[in-house]
């Protein structure tokens, strides 16, 4: 009996032993992030979390993988809570029936509002215009893709407490089809977005509830462009809703979306295209443990389709021997590769439809 007690003592002692570390830990942790604790129970919850995030990733850095993961400004949440950052809406119904899947049914819509504007061109030609900037050539994509370091991407940005991740990847592609066309970076207004395009102002998606993409493209036509973020910071991030749409600013010139266009789901060479031409808009699944926790390489991870982030692909090529998309997301630098993830790219990845999705919902705007 005595020896049992010790026993119990002696693994207690290590048990406390050990758990030091791991609280101080915690504690640089927090400090690092600035974290907040409403009370001594939320620190204690969060720091339990933690610590399941934390064995979690000592246990999958330990299996030497074709990436890592680490600690980030996610890492004092469960699943549920992480789920409450993503902000796709109505991924499984994709575009409004103005512009239809078919992507020379919505190069003639653009084309054809284009020529009520200018009589003076005929119709045909207008549309075997459009026709011609909406081809993809999939025969001679380039090994490799990077518009970061070609220059057409702009600073990582951060969506906050705010399900507006929609908005984020609608202007990162239209940062990257206007850098394109004219050879000029400008950050585009998120913040115009999320408190302009809904139904009141003539669009259809939800400011921090969520919204769409192609959605956003056709607003911004309505709209005749979009804003500068200098002239329409965003501040959703913080107050963790929309606000109300400010007229003032005055649109890019030129940033009118014309036409948009959906690549080919689950077509890893029409992907390859589309981001040979610009960056393209996609929508994925993120909200597993290890995306969320990711921090560099390749991931080839367990993550399935069910669509929830939507998110920006600025490049391809092969990293260690390991074939991947490069995304831009929308949390700041401080999550993954300096803000950055690079995806696994084959048809090997959910029977074709890419990893975490990203082959399902993909487009890119026509200025």
């Amino acid at each position: 009996m005595f020896g049992l007690r010790l026993s119990l003592f002696l693994i207690a002692s290590i048990a406390a032993a050990n758990a030091a570390p791991l609280l101080e830990r915690f504690e640089h942790w927090a400090k690092e992030f600035r974290m907040e604790f409403r009370d001594i129970d939320h620190h204690e919850e969060t720091f339990a979390k933690w610590a399941t995030n934390d064995k979690f990733i000592e246990t999958t850095n330990g299996k030497n993988l074709s990436y890592t993961l680490g600690h980030n400004q996610f890492s004092g949440m469960d699943q549920d809570e992480f789920r409450n950052y993503l902000g796709l809406s109505g991924a499984s119904t994709r575009v409004s029936s103005s512009m239809k899947k078919v992507a020379e049914v919505k190069c003639l819509y653009g084309c054809v509002e284009h020529y009520k504007e200018n009589s003076k061109l005929e119709t045909i030609e207008c549309v075997t215009d459009c026709l011609s900037q909406n081809s993809l050539d999939v025969e001679s994509v380039p090994a490799s893709v990077n518009w970061v370091t070609n220059g057409g991407v702009t600073p990582v940005k951060n969506q906050g407490q705010c399900g507006s991740c929609w908005s984020f990847s609608t202007t990162g592609a239209l940062e990257g089809a206007y850098f394109v066309k004219y050879n000029k970076l400008s950050s585009f207004s998120e913040q115009q977005l999320v408190d302009c395009d809904n139904r009141k102002n003539g669009g259809k998606d939800m400011g921090c509830n969520g919204g769409l993409m192609d959605n956003a493209f056709e607003w911004i036509d309505k709209n005749g462009g979009l804003c500068t973020e200098s002239a329409y910071p965003y501040v959703s991030g913080t107050t963790k809703t929309a606000g109300t749409c400010q007229t003032s600013c005055s649109v890019v010139g030129n940033s009118k979306v014309k036409s948009f266009t959906d690549v080919a789901p689950k077509s890893d060479s029409d992907m390859m295209a589309a981001i040979a031409r610009q960056p393209v808009s996609v929508a994925i699944e993120a909200d597993q443990q290890s995306f969320q926790l990711y921090k560099s390489g390749v991931f080839t991870g367990a993550c399935g389709t069910n669509l929830d982030h939507g998110v920006l692909v600025v490049g391809y090529g092969n990293l260690s021997g390991e074939d991947y998309y490069l995304i831009k997301n929308s949390w700041g630098t401080t999550w993954g590769d300096h803000g950055y993830i690079y995806v696994g790219r084959g048809p090997q990845f959910n029977d074709g439809a890419g990893q975490c999705g990203v082959l399902m919902q993909a487009s890119y705007p026509v200025l």
